[in-house]
């Protein structure tokens, strides 16, 4: 000890100072190597409990030896043991650490689990686990499992996205904190990567190898608790000829309680495959994780916004969240809470900060800081372990100059901080999202949008002559829906009841697009395409082990895919009565289940049936008088009765009659069907005029009242249309600029030419050009 001190009496204080921070002291380094020799070779000696012949060695006796200081012995050892020496020799099974004879830490070699497991409690050591929010009970029902002396393996069982894997890295977050029973308080959590265990097997045996060590390694460690992800998966996995598969690899070891296992599944996959296997069945306790109601998911919201609008650099008020929380529950029904209102934000915060010049610059400032803090820490590794004077001294400088940069950075990214304010998320942006994900318009109605339904009969009109009662009815249903006063799950639905070529099917054309500004958001399904039993199935999809399982059904994929779409069945009378059974839950719940077994929501649809039941007697006396419309209704009331069950008429929001065409209806048919072949020509430069005699006659030639208005336009297409392809074909058009056309002078050959002008095929309609 003398001579210790007498060493360190020809160094200054503040090479001491040094000296003692760093663990040496001056003067001794040279016998530093040897000392650990010695503390080696007696390792060794001590490892040695056999002399090969059975006898055991006895080591001598340092009972009356003076204890011996070590060369640059630490401060912890240099104190007696009551004050710091006995806390550097307590080891934390935790760590998975054990104490030698001389007090030193090895650490337990866990090789498999290092390579095939991620250490759960260790991420929540170092705040890499975002917070747990509710869920209270679920966690005490998963600890007082573990807590078991026999079958504490938890199986959390839940719907995709209810947070199944975040009760497993909260109870690894309580374990860190102390917050659970005594005996589970040592204990470390591992999350099995089953990926990368069957990643690169070749060879039979590779997989149980690797299995085997991992639970190995768990016993060895004896304070180990597995969590597996998908845990069906280990039905399969490594399933080959003649081999194991994981689950049978863990049967033992959890039949004989040396391996606990937290297990997360869904509840279809739960009885697929966990409870075929019963004895894999009985060594689990499931623990049902429901989804969280709008109040705990808001919660579970506020509690880990700030992650969010760190990464995003924005800012959610709780009314937003809020917004999240009820746009999600509502229009997005194949996802589960709270996974579906984190993707809105998350997506929402997203959406702000693209291509933002002064993030991108905020992120670049941000990498060169951590380079810099990297390059920090490997010069002081490298000064602690310099034994040069003068390459100390060169770190010391390298290391003041990279401090000096660290501060000149920290300032900048301070002040680009202050100038990259972040950006408020609104109601607006979460609605955008929603948009773009369901394509069903729930943002709030803008002046445009108001003009557009306050005047849609007007634009119905414009496609549709006539039915002013049905194009009341619909329009009223959409305002309704559109301004958030229909009722929640009931969607719209509409009986259309008339004789054929009044407009029907035309209505519901005209209403996609007027709301969609296309047809492709309309379904329309022929029912006389249903007309037997087993049809059903083509709806819905069919049932499994039938041909078609994995296609689904023509009515339910494509609802899922555009929930905010117009149905049509076309003439509902055909179809077969099971079809009518299924349309019930559509009409009352707004919901149907498929071929899979997953709902499909039918809230934002609009249902529009059509028949042409009780219009085919007296068809004739359908429109004309209003005196007569009320012995009508009553006809077609009674025929419906017939045909449809009292149930199935009760779910209907409105049964809408047609009637027939009157002549001045058919001619501004006339005016709507001859836009078409005038734009046609418009675009070539031509222009096309009719006159009011020819349109009187096209009225009378192509009106039909048993067949409504769909013979005007095949007359329209054989008068009309083939006359002026055959002018334009034959090169009378190359130089016109006007085609008049009018009724022909009485006694006209068919097809009679002149310099500028010519007959129809008829000779009822002369055709005039002018160049």
């Amino acid at each position: 000890m003398n001579d210790v001190l007498a060493g360190m009496s020809h160094h200054s204080p503040q090479e001491l100072l040094k000296s003692l921070l760093s663990g040496k002291f001056p003067g001794m380094e040279d016998q530093s190597d040897n000392d650990d020799m010695d503390e080696d070779d007696s390792d060794e000696e001590s490892a040695q409990d056999d002399d090969g012949k059975g006898g055991k060695t006895r080591r001598p006796s340092r009972r009356n030896e003076q204890p011996t200081i070590r060369p640059h012995a630490s401060i912890g050892e240099l104190l007696p043991a009551n004050i710091g020496g006995q806390s550097e020799k307590i080891a934390r099974s935790g760590d998975n650490e054990r104490v030698t004879s001389k007090g030193r830490r090895k650490k337990r070699r866990l090789k498999f689990l290092e390579q095939y497991a991620i250490n759960l409690t260790q991420e929540a050591r170092e705040g890499r686990i975002d917070r747990i929010i509710g869920r209270e009970e679920e966690l005490a029902r998963t600890i007082q499992i573990l807590n078991r002396r026999t079958k504490n393996n938890p199986a959390l069982v839940g719907e995709a996205g209810v947070g199944k894997s975040a009760i497993a890295e909260g109870l690894a977050v309580k374990l860190v904190n102390g917050e659970v029973p005594v005996k589970l308080m040592d204990q470390e959590l591992y999350l099995l990567d089953m990926t990368a265990m069957v990643a690169g097997t070749q060879f039979r045996g590779q997989f149980e190898a690797r299995m085997k060590g991992v639970v190995e390694d768990v016993k060895r460690a004896g304070n180990v608790i597995l969590v597996i992800d998908e845990l069906h998966n280990i039905m399969g996995a490594g399933d080959a000829e003649g081999a194991m598969n994981a689950a049978n690899i863990l049967k033992p070891a959890l039949a004989r309680g040396e391996l606990r296992v937290i297990g997360s599944t869904t509840l279809d996959e739960y009885r697929r495959f966990i409870e075929k296997d019963s004895a894999l069945e009985r060594r689990f306790q499931k623990v049902l994780i429901e989804e969280p109601d709008d109040d705990l998911t808001l919660r579970i919201l506020i509690g880990i916004k700030d992650y969010y609008e760190q990464h995003h650099h924005v800012v959610y008020p709780n009314h937003v969240l809020e917004t999240a929380v009820r746009l999600s529950s509502r229009y997005i029904t194949d996802h589960y809470q709270p996974d579906k209102a984190i993707d809105l934000i998350d997506e929402a915060g997203s959406q702000q900060n693209l291509d933002s010049p002064c993030l991108v610059l905020l992120r670049e400032l941000e990498l060169r800081h951590e380079e810099l803090e990297d390059e920090r820490e490997d010069n002081e590794k490298a000064i602690a372990e310099c034994k040069s004077s003068e390459d100390s001294l060169k770190l010391y400088e390298t290391q003041a100059q990279v401090r000096s940069e660290l501060m000149r950075l920290e300032d900048r990214i301070e002040e680009v901080r202050a100038e990259c304010r972040p950006v408020e998320i609104t109601d607006q942006d979460i609605a955008a999202v929603v948009e773009m994900w369901t394509g069903i318009p729930v943002r709030q109605i803008t002046a445009s949008e108001t003009d557009r339904l306050i005047n849609l009969e007007e634009r119905l009109h414009q496609r549709v002559i006539g039915q002013e009662e049905a194009v009341g009815a619909l329009a009223r249903a959409v305002r309704r829906s559109r301004a958030g006063f229909a009722k929640k799950d009931k969607p719209p639905s509409f009986l259309f009841v008339g004789p054929t070529g009044v407009g029907k099917t035309e209505l519901v054309k005209a209403l996609a697009e007027v709301l969609f500004d296309s047809e492709d958001h309309l379904i329309r399904l022929d029912m006389s395409e249903y007309m037997e039993a087993h049809t059903v199935s083509k709806l819905i999809g069919a049932p499994p082990g039938y041909v078609g399982y994995h296609e689904g059904g023509q009515l339910t994929e494509k609802i899922r895919r555009r929930p905010y779409s117009v149905v049509l069945f076309d003439e509902i009378e055909k179809a077969h009565a099971d079809v009518y059974n299924m349309l019930l839950q559509i009409l009352d719940d707004g919901r149907l289940t498929d071929g899979h077994g997953r709902v499909v929501s039918f809230k934002h649809a609009i249902i529009v049936m059509t028949s042409n039941a009780g219009t085919t007697l007296k068809a004739g006396t359908i429109g004309f008088g209003a005196h007569k419309r009320e012995a009508m209704e009553e006809r077609v009331d009674t025929v419906l009765r017939d045909i449809f069950r009292p149930e199935f008429l009760n779910r209907i929001d409105e049964i809408v009659i047609f009637h027939e065409l009157t002549h001045d209806e058919i001619r501004d048919i006339v005016d709507l069907m001859l836009k078409e072949p005038a734009s046609d020509l418009e675009r070539r430069g031509i222009r096309l005029e009719v006159t009011n005699a020819a349109r009187e006659r096209l009225a009378e030639l192509g009106y039909d009242p048993k067949f409504g208005a769909r013979p005007l336009r095949r007359t329209i297409q054989r008068r009309i249309e083939d006359t002026l392809a055959d002018l334009w074909l034959g090169d009378h058009l190359k130089s016109a600029i006007e085609v008049t056309i009018d009724v022909a002078q009485k006694g006209s050959e068919p097809r009679e030419k002149t310099d500028h002008s010519m007959t129809d095929d008829s000779g009822e309609f002369c055709f005039s050009w002018a160049s």
